[in-house]
Formats: C-alpha cells, structure tokens, sequence
C-alpha cells in the first residue's frame, strides 16, 4: 500500500481514555494519501473518537488522555510542539449535522479566512467561487451569496459546510456521518462529491451506512468495541473478510 499510495496518516498502538473509561485500544493502521478511507461498526464502537483524535477535536472534552502515536506526514499531532490552531487548518472537518453559521453564504465561508488575516475583497470572491465549484453548490447559490445560509435545504447546508472545510485549503478532510440527516438524493450528491474531492483531499469517512462504504470508499476499517478488527481494501472487507466478526457485522448477523 504505501508504494501505490504514500500513507498520510498512520495510528501506532494509538489508546484514548475518557477519564476512567478506556474508548480506543492500541489502534494501528496506515491511511493512504489522496483516498477515501471509511471506518464503520456498530454505535459506541470508537470510530468517531478515532475520527476526532486525528485533529485533536476531542482535546475539547475535559479528562480525555491519549497514549500511543498518530501521526500526520511522520509528525506526531500529540507532540507538545504542534500547534493544534495550525492542525486544524491542515485537516478539515465536516459534522454529522450541518450547521451554517447565522450568517451569508459568503461570510460561512470566509469566516476562517478572515480570523487570522486581512484578504483582499478580490481573494475572498476567488476563495467563495472555487470552494463552492468543489462542493458543487456554485450554480445553486452564485445569484444569492450575501443571502442567509440558514434558508438552504439541509443537502444544500451540508455542501456548504464542505465548501467551508475546503476554503482554508486543507490537506485532510475527515466527515463524520456527513449524510446521516440527508434525503438519498442529497446523499447521492455527497458521495458524488466525495467521489471528486478525493483527488485533491485525504478523506476519512465514519458511516453508520456500510452501503455508503462500500460505493465511495478505497479502503475501509471495521471497528467493534473501541477495537480496530481489521482494515484493508473496501472491495476486500465487503468480498472476503479475514475476520469472522466482519463478516458477521457485514452480512447482518449483528450491529
């Protein structure tokens, strides 16, 4: 894996504690640069916490601890050195529920842009035009970006937060659940989208839909019980599981 696709992302017995409560267990895998890898598994079964450890997103929670290594192009994001403002803008984020800021369509997009610098009027256009072109919501929205982003359909708010994502010009884009709210046609118009910005993005993908998984996905990792049970190509863990747990979780039997 690592000739055909250089790893971006590599876990080594990688441990996560909420307090007293142990959710992630020496989790070890390689994630491929410039792919789409999906973790799926049963609710409460650690994917999402692992999502959220690679940006730190659950730093924001207090008692949690860490131990083991994630590791973003060979650097440690635990290391006392790295500032986690500036990781953040190198691995973007897309929730389970959109949320667009109270604001324009324009302004939910230049909203990181303009925190830490002053952008000229002309480059924020750019920014606005290409970041919404990627996340395919250009032609609905180009004849009403200073209108609130609050009266978008919820298909049209979830592109509109990937387009958000994407505007501060990341190199990882992970999603939690992105079309866990939608209708199947807007969930058809985000795998599309997926489909596309895995060219230019490192994407990792928590599903509660192994469908989903199985349409958008390169590679995809099965978590059960805060456990990695295994982890390969998508067509392999759907076709010919080494683990009887994923076959039980794949064909139905349980989850």
């Amino acid at each position: 894996m690592a000739k055909e696709h250089p790893v971006k992302i590599e876990a080594h017995d990688f441990n996560f504690h909420y307090g007293a409560k142990q959710a992630l267990f020496n989790i070890t895998l390689r994630i491929p640069e410039r792919r789409v890898t999906a973790f799926i598994g049963p609710s409460g079964c650690g994917k999402s916490t692992f999502l959220r450890s690679i940006n730190r997103m659950n730093d924001l929670i207090d008692g949690t601890r860490v131990d083991g290594h994630m590791m973003v192009d060979g650097t440690d994001v635990y290391d006392k050195e790295v500032d986690v403002v500036t990781l953040r803008r190198r691995i973007g984020m897309v929730f389970q529920k959109s949320i667009p800021f109270p604001k324009s369509i324009f302004e939910n997009i230049t909203y990181g842009l303009t925190l830490n610098e002053k952008i000229s009027k002309t480059d924020l256009e750019e920014v606005v035009e290409t970041s919404l072109r990627k996340s395919a919501l250009w032609e609905e929205v180009k004849d009403r970006l200073h209108h609130s982003a609050l009266g978008l359909s919820g298909g049209q708010q979830q592109r509109l937060c990937i387009a958000r994502a994407v505007a501060i010009n990341p190199e990882i884009l992970l999603m939690d659940e992105p079309c866990s709210a939608l209708d199947p046609i807007s969930t058809g118009k985000v795998e599309e989208l997926i489909t596309e910005l895995k060219d230019t993005y490192t994407i990792v993908l928590v599903t509660h839909n192994m469908q989903q998984a199985g349409r958008v996905s390169d590679f995809t990792g099965f978590f059960l019980m805060g456990s990695l049970i295994e982890f390969d190509r998508t067509r392999t863990i759907f076709t010919s599981p080494a683990k009887k747990e994923t076959e039980d979780y794949i064909t139905g039997r349980f989850g």
